[in-house]
């Protein structure tokens, strides 16, 4: 692996998930009334609990999904520098979209932690946004790139839900 694209994937990350899931949430506590005490109460405490399992969850995914597309994708998670290759192993092979997921766990997660509306409205918003791009935008790229590969990974694993047991390749 060269330098260039070590710093290619650095770029991607600090452009793309590093702003959804740390500089817009801070940008909303900082305009919003956010509770940063120590949580008070049985509900309080629960959903900071659910919350960090939440973001840990939503961590791993990413992370796992990450070293996936610079593994075996050569390509970062940018859609201006996308993957070469297709990559359909791994949680792939359950859901189309496991990075998103991911990211989605994230800020769940933060709205649980901080008990805050407003950041619950953040997560919804970016999921809005990626119903509409996913279909739109990245799926129709995914098609002209890899083809019949694609239509065949496309039509067996969801967008969204996961399946229940891994796809393989017929």
């Amino acid at each position: 692996m060269s330098l260039m694209y070590v710093v290619r994937h650095a770029a991607s990350i600090l452009a793309l998930p590093t702003t959804v899931t740390v500089l817009v949430p801070l940008w909303i506590a900082r305009g919003n009334v956010v509770e940063w005490a120590t949580p008070a109460g049985v509900f309080a405490t629960l959903a900071i609990g659910a919350g960090a399992l939440c973001v840990a969850a939503g961590m791993g995914l990413f992370a796992w999904t990450l070293r996936l597309f610079f593994t075996k994708g050569r390509g970062t998670l940018a859609p201006w520098d996308p993957p070469t290759r297709l990559v359909v192993q791994g949680p792939y092979r359950y859901v189309r979209n496991p990075m998103i997921t991911g990211v989605l766990l994230v800020l769940a997660g933060e709205a649980l932690i901080l008990r805050s509306a407003p950041h619950a409205w953040w997560a919804a918003i970016f999921c809005a946004m990626n119903l509409v791009y996913i279909p739109l935008a990245e799926e129709p790229g995914l098609e002209r790139r890899f083809g019949e590969d694609y239509t065949l990974y496309r039509r067996n694993v969801p967008r969204l839900l996961p399946r229940l047991t891994p796809w393989t390749e017929e």
